[in-house]
């Protein structure tokens, strides 16, 4: 009898996992079929209307996985585009005769500060063409009405709002929990690196002054940026936005029409109307429109060009950095390293761009993959694209390019290190009750031991390592910026910097998003505008991205899709227990509101 059930369940157990096998092949069958669908050539009209939402998150590259977005409580695909085919849509339809001009439909912008930048700045170049902008929504945020100032005219619902109050930035403090389940953070950081506060949510219940010193310049910062543009496209000066910020006047949408931050309040059929009269269309005729990822796929003439066999190849490092091979949201060592020396000994790639969107990681991945960089830049041009975030082992892995690129409000910088050990045996001890004993051959053959504090020697020993890296750190910027290295120190201690200060601190070279790079890359080349684009590392196919979420994805993916905004403090929990060794990272986790 024990053998009947004992076959029997594990017949149950194998037929269980069979039809869930099945289960995920078909929602990826469906999930590719519905992406597929959207991928289909598209025809357009005369005077159509280029539908722009960014509601999905902007990307640096579009990603390949079917699943990426796909909203399985109605099977519909809300995959989200890269910034890379956003930029090149929004110059296509500049010279595309079928396209009118561009509604922005906007409520929410999920999109990092930087790749907001360079969609706005694309959208100003749009406007050269004489084509027409305009923006509605029922309820602006501060980064959408941020974009919608691009407009020739915006619009709002008379009851809606526009949120207008200021930038702040909340981090998320741990002290007080480790407290309680008695675990011990033993923290080391760099010499003098104050600024280095990835550590401070274990050490603190607060900001310390040198935190809040640079979380309030940071701000300010990318906050004036905002304003400027803001008070040039609407000819309001920036000391009245600010008081308008202060009061919170912005209450309501009739207030909003007052002083001048829209142009007319209209219900949605009104809208329609409006954008009928735009494309010389009558009451009842339809409007002619076509999303942005649709765009895609829209077929436009174009000169014939003659065949190019030079290339730029274009390496996409996003995510935190670790060793391994990575993913398309995370820098592995070696599949990033794999790409640079790809590119590097393909004689058809006369240059080489690399994104670099990270708040670093492991100060030994970092260095693993700056030596490709170095070795690279030493056979062809190599320029750096920063995104939103580039800093610390970010910026590491940047410094050997003969050229950076930061937007002015990119997060960069960020010059320190810092090791975590954490002393676990409170939590075993008296919280589970679990207690351990060990033999050892040597005195320190438990280095480094979870379960037991360090001693004062162990404690030195790690110093030692972490004041050797920082010097290194510091050191390398010194060489490779043409700086000295006591400069590079009192602008370095883990402070990080916008795109702008970085400029003026020598840090980077040049203000400009991807698009800027990639001339760049072609200009010291000497390839002129005859060139294709080659990206790296190649992307998985969506069978095997299919694969990938059967072993893993698919749980965090949901869990992503029920948390919403939310999900960001699983995210950091779940960074902070996969640290290992000694990390060059960004100095805090925070949100922007």
């Amino acid at each position: 009898m024990k053998q009947f059930f004992k076959f029997m369940l594990a017949s149950v157990a194998g037929t269980l996992l069979t039809l869930l096998l099945i289960m995920f092949i078909m929602i990826g069958m469906i999930a590719s079929l519905v992406s597929m669908a959207e991928k289909e050539e598209v025809t357009l009209k005369q005077n159509t209307i280029l539908v722009a939402r960014f509601d999905t998150p902007v990307l640096d590259r579009a990603p390949k996985n079917p699943f990426e977005g796909f909203d399985f409580s109605t099977f519909k695909s809300n995959q989200p585009m890269g910034l890379d085919d956003i930029l090149k849509n929004i110059e296509k339809a500049a010279t595309d005769p079928n396209i009118a001009g561009i509604y922005l439909d906007l409520s929410e912008v999920s999109a990092g500060m930087a790749n907001t930048e360079e969609i706005r700045a694309k959208l100003v170049e749009f406007k050269e063409s004489g084509k027409f902008i305009i923006s509605y929504s029922e309820g602006y945020s501060q980064a959408s009405y941020y974009l919608a100032s691009v407009a020739d005219e915006i619009y709002l619902n008379p009851e809606g709002m526009l949120m207008f109050k200021g930038m702040s930035a909340q981090l998320m403090f741990l002290k007080n929990m480790l407290e309680k389940i008695e675990v011990q953070p033993q923290i080391i950081r760099g010499p003098d690196n104050k600024f280095k506060s990835a550590v401070e949510p274990l050490m603190y219940d607060k900001m310390s002054d040198a935190n809040r010193e640079q979380m309030s310049k940071l701000l300010h910062s990318v906050w004036g940026k905002m304003l400027g543009q803001i008070s040039e496209s609407r000819e309001i000066s920036m000391e009245e936005l600010n008081r308008i910020a202060d009061e919170l006047e912005l209450s309501n949408a009739d207030k909003a029409l007052e002083l001048g931050f829209v142009d007319k309040l209209v219900y949605k059929d009104e809208l329609l109307a409006i954008l009928r009269e735009k494309t010389g269309r009558e009451e009842k005729d339809k409007i002619e429109s076509v999303t942005l990822s649709k765009y895609t796929m829209a077929k436009v003439e174009k000169e014939k060009k003659t065949r190019v066999k030079d290339r730029i190849a274009v390496i996409y490092a996003i995510g935190e950095i670790a060793g391994g091979e990575g993913s398309e949201t995370s820098i592995g060592s070696e599949n990033i390293s794999k790409a640079i020396r790809k590119a590097r000994e393909d004689e058809k790639v006369k240059a080489i761009v690399m994104r670099v969107n990270s708040p670093g990681g492991s100060a030994l991945a970092s260095e693993v993959i700056r030596r490709e960089v170095e070795l690279a830049k030493n056979e062809k041009p190599f320029i750096v694209s920063m995104g939103n975030v580039a800093a610390s082992g970010g910026y590491w892995i940047s410094t050997n390019a003969d050229y950076i690129f930061a937007d002015p409000t990119t997060i960069t910088g960020s010059i320190g290190v810092f090791g975590v050990i954490p002393n676990m045996k409170g939590l075993f001890n008296n919280k589970l009750g679990i207690t351990f004993d060990k033999v050892m051959t040597n005195k320190n053959a438990d280095f480094i031991d979870v379960m037991e504090p360090l001693s004062e020697f162990q404690h030195m020993k790690i110093q030692q390592e972490v004041v050797k890296i920082y010097d290194d750190f510091t050191s390398l910027v010194a060489k490779t910026r043409n700086l000295r290295q006591s400069y590079v120190d009192s602008i370095g201690q883990g402070r990080v910097w916008t795109g702008i200060d970085a400029l003026e601190l020598g840090l980077v070279d040049e203000l400009g998003g991807m698009e800027a790079a990639i001339a760049k890359a072609a200009e010291k080349a000497g390839l002129g505008d005859q060139y294709k684009l080659t990206t790296l590392p190649e992307q998985k196919d969506p069978f095997q991205q299919i694969i990938d979420e059967m072993t893993g994805n698919a749980k965090a993916r949901m869990l992503k899709q029920e948390l919403g905004q939310y999900y960001s403090y699983i995210e950091y929990m779940e960074q902070v227990k996969n640290m290992s060794g000694i990390q060059a990272r960004l100095p805090f986790y925070f949100t922007l509101n």
